[in-house]
Order: C-alpha cells, then sequence, then structure tokens
C-alpha cells in the first residue's frame, strides 16, 4: 500500500524574497533619513543650550494708561505673579519697573506702574517680563564702585558695594544663563544690611566679561575659574572669607567653584536661587516641554558630552557628569542654603530636593511654590530676606570672622 508523502515546504519565491528585500531597503533609508533628521535636530538644540542668547521678548503689551499708571499685559503664568517686577520695553523707555496685580481676566493682567510713564510715552507692544527689579545699581542707593577682575582671559567688569568697616566676610554674586549682572541687585540689601561687602561679578561670554574664541558657555564646567580669580581678587582687598552666590546657571558655577577652586578653605557657605543643581534634569524637562522625541534629547545631551559634533556645535564637550553635584553630593564640604520654587517651571526644584535628602548635614532647603524660576524675592521678598538672615545667623557668618 502506497502512502502519500507531504511535500517538504519551500521557503519564499523569489518574488517574494525580492519584495522582502525591497521593502526592507525602504524601512533601512527612512530609518536613516529619521535618525539623519534627529541628529540634525539634536545639533541645534545642544548648540541652542551653549550660545548666549538675547532677552526673550515674550510678553505682549495689550494696554498702557497713563493717566492711571497702569499697564496691562498678556496673561501669562508670569505676568500674573503677585509682586513687584521688571518689563524689558523698546521705544522711549528701554525698563519699567511693576507693581501689584489690580486686575486679571483671560485677556491680559493690569499692573500698577512704579516708574512714571510720561503722556508722550511710546512702548512697543512686545516686551520682555523680569524678575531683576533693579537693572543698574545706582537704584539702590548704596555705596559702589566699578572693579575690574583679573581673568585668565582678561578683565571682568564687576561692581563692588562696601559693606561695616573692615568687614573680612564677602559675598560674591553670579547670575544665571542668559542674564546679566544686574539680575544680583535684589539681593544686595539683604548682605548689605548685615555688613558684608557684596561683589558681583561678570564671567566669560555673558557679554559683559570677556569673550572666549567660541564665545559660548560651559554650562558652569569652565565659568567657575572667573569666579575663583573674584574670590582672589577679594582676599587681596582683604578679605578672609567668602559666601557664594548664584542664581539659575550661577548656582552650577558657584557649586563648581566651592568643589574645584585653588581658594576652597575660604569658602564659608553658597546661597543658591532656583539653581541648576544637574544639567541632565534640566534639559531633560525643557525637551520635554518643548515635546521633543527622547531620540532627540539623548542625542542632544550626547553632542554636548562628547566630541562628535563639534564640529557643528562649534564647542568643547562639556562633562554633564560632572555638573551633577547630587552624583557628587560626598565631595561638599560647605554649608548651603537653596531657594527653590516648586513650580519653577524652568529649572525643576527636584534636583535641589534630592540634594538636600542627600546632604542634610549640609544643606537647608527653603521651598517656595507659585514664585517661579528667579522671581522668589519678586513674589515674597519679606520670607525671602528672613530665610537668608536666619540662615547666616545659625551659621555664624557675619561681616567679622
Amino acid at each position: 500500500m502506497n502512502h502519500s508523502r507531504r511535500a517538504a515546504p519551500r521557503g519564499p519565491s523569489r518574488a517574494a524574497r525580492a519584495g522582502l528585500g525591497a521593502a526592507i531597503a525602504v524601512l533601512t533609508t527612512a530609518l536613516v533619513a529619521v535618525t539623519g533628521v534627529w541628529a540634525a535636530v539634536s545639533v541645534r538644540v545642544a548648540r541652542k543650550v551653549v550660545t548666549p542668547q538675547p532677552r526673550p521678548m515674550d510678553t505682549m503689551i495689550v494696554g498702557l494708561d497713563v493717566a492711571a499708571q497702569t499697564i496691562t499685559l498678556g496673561r501669562s503664568l508670569d505676568t500674573e505673579l503677585p509682586g513687584r517686577y521688571g518689563l524689558f520695553t523698546s521705544g522711549t523707555a528701554s525698563y519699567i519697573k511693576l507693581g501689584s496685580v489690580l486686575a486679571a481676566d483671560a485677556a491680559g493682567v493690569k499692573r500698577k506702574l512704579l516708574t512714571e510713564i510720561g503722556a508722550d510715552a511710546r512702548l512697543s507692544a512686545q516686551a520682555g517680563f523680569s524678575g531683576w527689579y533693579y537693572d543698574a545699581p545706582e537704584q539702590l542707593h548704596l555705596p559702589f564702585t566699578n572693579e575690574l577682575i583679573g581673568t585668565s582671559l582678561g578683565p571682568s567688569p564687576a561692581w563692588l558695594f562696601a559693606g561695616a568697616q573692615d568687614a573680612d566676610t564677602w559675598v560674591i554674586q553670579v547670575h544665571g544663563r542668559g542674564a546679566k549682572r544686574a539680575e544680583c541687585l535684589r539681593a544686595v540689601p539683604v548682605f548689605h544690611a548685615a555688613g558684608l561687602p557684596v561683589l558681583v561679578v561678570s564671567y566669560r561670554n555673558d557679554t559683559e566679561g570677556p569673550r572666549t574664541k567660541d564665545g559660548l558657555y560651559g554650562l558652569g564646567a569652565t565659568e567657575w575659574r572667573d569666579v575663583d580669580a573674584a574670590i582672589g581678587f577679594a582676599l587681596r582687598r582683604g578679605a578672609r572669607r567668602v559666601l557664594l552666590m548664584g542664581w539659575s546657571m550661577g548656582g552650577a558655577i558657584v557649586l563648581q567653584a566651592s568643589l574645584n577652586s585653588a581658594h576652597r578653605e575660604a569658602i564659608v557657605g553658597l546661597v543658591l536661587d532656583s539653581p541648576v543643581i544637574d544639567w541632565k534634569s534640566v534639559l531633560d524637562f525643557q525637551a520635554r516641554l518643548l515635546r521633543l522625541p527622547e531620540p532627540v534629547t539623548d542625542l542632544a545631551m550626547n553632542a554636548l558630552q562628547t566630541n562628535w559634533a563639534a564640529p557643528l556645535t562649534r564647542t568643547r564637550a562639556i562633562p554633564l557628569d560632572r555638573l551633577d553635584i547630587v552624583a557628587r553630593a560626598a565631595e561638599l564640604r560647605h554649608p548651603i542654603l537653596i531657594l527653590h520654587s516648586d513650580d519653577d517651571g524652568f529649572v525643576p526644584s527636584d534636583a535641589s530636593h534630592r540634594l538636600a535628602q542627600a546632604r542634610p548635614d549640609l544643606v537647608d532647603l527653603e521651598v517656595f511654590q507659585v514664585a517661579r524660576h528667579t522671581k522668589l524675592w519678586n513674589y515674597d521678598s519679606e520670607r525671602w530676606t528672613l530665610a537668608i538672615t536666619d540662615w547666616l545667623d545659625r551659621k555664624a557668618i557675619a561681616a567679622h570672622a
């Protein structure tokens, strides 16, 4: 009896194999194209991070009542904040001070003007909302001198506000990314009241300090050297101890100075307002706000940390791991006061919380709500001032050692 035998299975036909190969080729080409686009976008993102940018004119002036001395701004999370602020403008006034919120609706926020605007004033519709409040040292009505600090790149301008006679503990203030020295002026009075001389410094590539060949930020990895030069300047001028204060990226800069300075023994503490503690968490947060694909974010961080994109970003690799202070918490030696809003909106406070948890022996964290990025003084100056003065007292940081 003959039994039928099933035919042995056969592979795909030549036509099927050809079709499969074509499909794979198309997918490969598409993947290469997408990867190329991601790489191009990531390089642009990386370069934007390290490139000094002009102040954004991100606020609309929708109404001006000269008789009542009020101004109405387009509503945003910043413009609706309680407190005192500033507004960069163009026209007959370049900067005006803003007072309390008088009224608000979906269309806009009406605020009191603290800078008098004349009847013939002409302001452009676009403006830049600012937490600086003071934009020139003369507005503090405190004695100060203009100084030049010698750095490895050349002279760097600074303002020196006098303290108590023969004070030997100085404060050195460092502004943030995209800002200038004027950002720090809000903090001068609290230290002046304690008798501490205050040195408000510039640094490389901030448009006031000396410029490097590439003109780009190092995110704290290089700028700390200019702060180190400022510490040396203070010590030569009679200081025995220095307190460092940094705003936003200035926080990253003074943290690097506290870890790397040849004058570490002279540092008695750090005050950080809305600081960058870990750049990776900041960049990841910003990427999510912009809804960038995760591969673009990963490639951008890689581009910043390695030299593969250097010909396009025109900057040297930035050691983001070395700028992660949570990871380096064990290396910290100085007491630190952090003031940070959980509603920062630009530099998330997560890393500040993690650092406080990692080093409760050194780090005091004063948590704000609502205040937004570097606007804690503006939002609640009384609480902000009290937090600093109480901390100075607890740490026995005074004008005379």
